[in-house]
């Protein structure tokens, strides 16, 4: 196990990782997914053998509510039918801490519940917000839980130009499962629990 990370140069790095994500040119992402919700977009991952997956869809709100319920937080786990259990292990300020977290079975159990440790940081990008985070290897795994593995992820939230109350939600997660786990069944997992998550932030957000 490992002992936590200096925050600063994390953070740092972490928002750099993400801003050279959000710059890639579109013709090296291949559509996964569309829905009314949202369009989900793929490429091969450098961090791991994945894929490194792109979200986007238009949310109906303004920037700051909707990443206040994406980040960690009291939100979260009201509205996110995935995840099951979240802590915050560690404090750094208002807008970084380390949480774990535990999600519920997927694809009928093929895919059993996972546990993540994440590092979360949450920083101004444009004339929106930017939520990014990655896994680190601390705490004791839970039992009947497979550790999982987010490498560099995030969400950029900014505002519609033309319309400031509906604002532009686009995400990127890589997300290594872990586990003896077929490659066709993390990718469908991977696509269909990013489409549900723009449709179950919706319904959360209109409560």
């Amino acid at each position: 196990m490992d002992a936590l990370p200096d925050s600063a140069p994390l953070a740092t790095k972490l928002r750099n990782t993400l801003l050279q994500y959000h710059s890639a040119a579109d013709s090296e992402w291949r559509v996964a997914k569309k829905t009314k919700d949202a369009t989900v977009w793929r490429k091969p991952s450098q961090e791991f053998s994945g894929y490194l997956y792109k979200a986007q869809g238009v949310v109906e709100d303004v920037t700051n509510r909707i990443v206040d319920h994406i980040r960690p937080g009291p939100y979260r786990l009201h509205w996110d039918s995935l995840m099951t259990t979240m802590d915050i292990m560690e404090t750094f300020d208002e807008n970084c801490c380390v949480m774990r977290y535990t999600t519920a079975g997927q694809l009928w159990n093929l895919i059993a519940p996972r546990e993540f440790v994440d590092f979360s940081y949450t920083t101004t990008y444009e004339d929106g917000l930017l939520s990014c985070g990655i896994s680190l290897d601390y705490g004791e795994v839970r039992p009947n839980f497979v550790r999982g593995f987010n490498h560099p992820c995030g969400w950029f939230c900014v505002p519609l130009k033309d319309y400031p109350s509906h604002s532009l939600l686009t995400g990127y997660i890589q997300t290594e499962l872990r586990g003896m786990l077929p490659q066709s069944a993390v990718d469908t997992a991977m696509s269909s629990t990013l489409a549900n998550f723009f449709s179950d932030l919706k319904k959360a957000l209109k409560m």
